[in-house]
């Protein structure tokens, strides 16, 4: 179907989609680096992952050092329509310095920030609780070792300064998300006393207030060897932003299965500034595979514009599959949040409002299903169109000719 014909059956439901390309150029997502090595950074530390981050497979192709990473990026965003973002974390560093976590500072990641200006892209960050010696007890900043939370504050106030600096440089504020795997294996005794600790830690961290840079916390449910109790949990974390006026981070796989993640949206915006999501699709609680355009992507991106929210949520992705090309998972992921943001920004919101606010639960009905039927597919290969991005079998034959170049690595 032709887009002129696509476009003529929008607008029979009162909808612009030429608004709709134009509104969806316009949200950037936050890209995740971790996807294109399978989380192992460019550090020389060790330590255990923690908090149950593993990603699985061995497929050709992982990029071993940060020119090899950007280079996947710069493919992969060659073939994301719209400007977007790169979420980098701290075990990141290009520098043949060898500093600790503790130690790290601005010149460390300067090379990412030479990178992103001439890539016109923007760049959030995250301290790395995990994978380091001192956190393989899965205690960081709640650990009763006051030394040990001594360290991962330090590192802690380090990466703000980082971000604070990167956010300057780009001229964009950098998001600088917190999350760390403290818990316990089996039932503690004492629940308060690490969840005192964690918040005094955090108090400690984020005490001096910083420009060009935005703070966030990430919770979770549970991980791997931490099955009994999460220090920082979902409840914790809402309240702790709530009071601080932080972000609170939303990550898709850091709830029970059964829970809606987009129906938190709403609640959760009413009490704070500004939301942070991590999208990703929990096939099994936090599995972390490759976003598909399913009904959760789908409710997800319906609340953002229902809602009214993409003014102030920041949208970033958490995913990382080892047995499928990474730059394919990184294109294909991302993709599939921007369509599911124009199946939403394709809607005719007021119509569906006014039945709602009616009480005529049968027209809501019936129109949200005939909607189905529209050609979103013709909008979207507009918008691709338009911003130099293939779709289709061209799509894939590019995909596969740039796995080829990195599958000898």
């Amino acid at each position: 179907m032709s887009y002129e014909s696509a476009k003529a059956q929008f607008a029979d439901w009162g909808v612009d989609t030429d608004a709709a390309i134009k509104a969806l150029k316009d949200i950037p997502i936050s890209i995740h680096c971790w996807q294109g090595d399978d989380v192992v950074g460019f550090e020389n530390q060790t330590g255990t992952s923690g908090g149950g981050i593993q990603a699985t497979g061995n497929h050709p192709g992982r990029a071993r050092n940060p020119d090899e990473l950007r280079a996947d990026l710069e493919f992969a965003y060659a073939k994301i329509p719209g400007s977007h973002r790169l979420n980098l974390h701290a075990m990141y560093m290009d520098t043949d310095d060898t500093p600790d976590r503790d130690e790290i500072e601005y010149r460390h990641f300067a090379p990412w920030v030479d990178w992103a200006r001439g890539t016109g892209i923007g760049l959030d960050f995250n301290p790395t609780f995990f994978a380091h010696k001192k956190a393989d007890d899965n205690l960081t900043l709640a650990h009763p070792d006051k030394g040990i939370r001594d360290f991962w504050i330090e590192h802690g106030k380090r990466t703000r300064d980082i971000a604070a600096q990167m956010g300057a440089a780009l001229g964009s504020p950098c998001i600088n998300n917190i999350w760390v795997p403290d818990g316990f294996k089996d039932l503690p005794i004492d629940r308060m006393a690490a969840r005192a600790r964690l918040e005094a830690s955090l108090d400690t961290m984020l005490a001096e207030a910083k420009s060009d840079m935005l703070d966030a916390v990430e919770s979770k449910l549970f991980g791997i060897g931490v099955e009994a109790c999460t220090v920082g949990s979902h409840e914790f974390y809402m309240g702790y932003a709530i009071r601080n006026k932080t972000l609170l981070c939303l990550d898709m796989g850091h709830f029970h299965p059964t829970e809606n993640i987009a129906d938190k949206l709403s609640a959760v915006a009413l009490s704070l500034d500004e939301l942070l999501l991590h999208v990703s699709r929990p096939m099994r609680w936090d599995s972390d595979h490759v976003i598909m355009l399913n009904d959760d992507i789908l409710a997800m991106a319906h609340e953002l514009v229902s809602g009214d929210l993409l003014g102030k949520t920041h949208i970033g992705l958490d995913f990382f599959d080892a047995t499928i090309s990474r730059t394919a998972a990184w294109v294909i992921g991302t993709r599939n949040m921007q369509k599911a943001l124009l199946q939403a920004l394709l809607k005719p919101w007021d119509r569906l409002r006014a039945a709602e606010d009616a009480l005529d639960f049968t027209s809501r009905f019936v129109v949200t299903e005939e909607l189905k039927d529209l050609p979103y597919g013709a909008v979207w290969s507009e918008f691709c169109a338009r911003n130099g991005a293939p779709t289709g079998t061209e799509l894939i034959t590019e995909l596969d000719a740039y796995q080829a170049t990195v599958a000898g690595r």
